[in-house]
């Protein structure tokens, strides 16, 4: 990490709420969690008297079955953002420079200026159609986050090649692929993949999650993660959900569903990105739009309108997330997808103005 980086860095927002009194949208976690959990947790407290064991064999396991990897290729990590940390701080050197999307995750564009390198931002729906060559990494997010596709697989399989060629390894963020049925790019030649457990499994505070690598870079990842780097608790409960293999299969089915009933009632007031993940971007549409004025005022009227709605929804007990907060990004709000009930408390909260 470059010394002079961390100095002038600043820190990314995220959506999350910690107001137990609210219904937060903002965040996208499951509002379910595996059967077993709590029992696994509290045995997991007695074995944290002692150091974990530093290999994590049942932890890998549990994960190279879940994403179909060699256990060895899985580097465990407290959460998929320490995941991503990783994986750039062994590819990444100070001027180098690093193919990040946009709008996506404003962490991968900090972690590559912490190194002192500098994030060239591409289109996400692009990022596949990019040359390469003059980077020395190029991060894929799918589903991607804020907006909610895949990328299609044909695209990232070409994409990678291509990057195999000019020996520029590929960072996949998989942080909500568990969400779908589309298989892991994980143990490709070249790539590096991010996994995070918590958002699935609906335990964000908890931090578990991996990389999985081969070749040089799993050697590479492998040395620089930190001792114990996750938690005695974590690691068991981590390894119990991954394994949960009918759980995963009803929260897609429901997350499914439920996704395009919201997705149905936003319509009649926003405009809606299509989304494979458990979140919808939502549009607001203003009447800056049948305008003739400047850009600037455009985004000024769909920030008025945006600050509007954050409010309208927390006077009434629901945190929104303000999606200003991704580049690229000037008049849209993100929902996460979550339960029946809440959903419909969510549909009714907007449609009251």
């Amino acid at each position: 990490m470059d010394p002079d980086a961390v100095r002038t860095a600043d820190r990314v927002p995220h959506g999350g709420s910690t107001d137990p009194a609210v219904l937060d949208f903002s965040a996208n976690i499951n509002p379910r969690i595996p059967d077993g959990v709590e029992a696994v947790y509290r045995d997991a407290l007695e074995a944290s008297r002692r150091y974990p064991d530093d290999d994590y064999p049942d932890y890998r396991e549990a994960a190279g079955e879940y994403v179909g990897c060699q256990p060895r290729a899985v580097i465990p990590t407290p959460g998929g953002l320490a995941a991503i940390r990783l994986a750039i701080e062994a590819t990444v050197e100070a001027g180098d420079t690093v193919a990040v999307p946009y709008p996506s995750f404003g962490e991968y564009a900090r972690e590559v200026r912490l190194q002192g390198a500098d994030p060239q931002f591409v289109p996400h729906d692009e990022i596949t159609a990019i040359d390469p060559a003059d980077h020395a990494l190029a991060v894929v997010c799918t589903p991607n986050n804020p907006t909610g596709e895949v990328v299609e697989p044909d695209a990232l399989e070409a994409f990678v090649e291509r990057c195999r060629e000019r020996d520029t390894p590929v960072l996949v963020d998989e942080a909500f692929l568990g969400f779908t049925d589309r298989r892991s790019m994980a143990g490709q030649e070249g790539v590096i993949v991010a996994r995070s457990l918590t958002k699935l499994f609906g335990l964000p505070g908890l931090r578990a999650g991996f990389a999985v690598a081969t070749g040089e870079s799993r050697t590479a990842l492998e040395t620089a993660r930190r001792a114990w780097n996750l938690g005695t608790p974590a690691a068991a409960v981590g390894a119990h959900c991954m394994r949960q293999d009918a759980f995963v299969r009803t929260t897609r089915e429901r997350v499914r569903s439920e996704r395009e009933r919201l997705r149905k009632g936003l319509e009649k007031r926003f405009t809606v990105s299509p989304s494979d993940a458990p979140y919808l971007l939502c549009e607001l549409e203003s009447e800056a739009e049948t305008a003739t004025d400047c850009e600037n005022t455009r985004g000024e009227t769909a920030g008025d309108a945006v600050d509007a709605l954050l409010e309208h929804a927390r006077d009434r007990g629901i945190v929104l997330r303000d999606a200003r907060t991704f580049r690229g990004l000037d008049g849209h709000v993100r929902v996460a997808v979550k339960g029946r009930e809440a959903n419909d408390r969510l549909l009714e909260v907007l449609g009251d103005e």
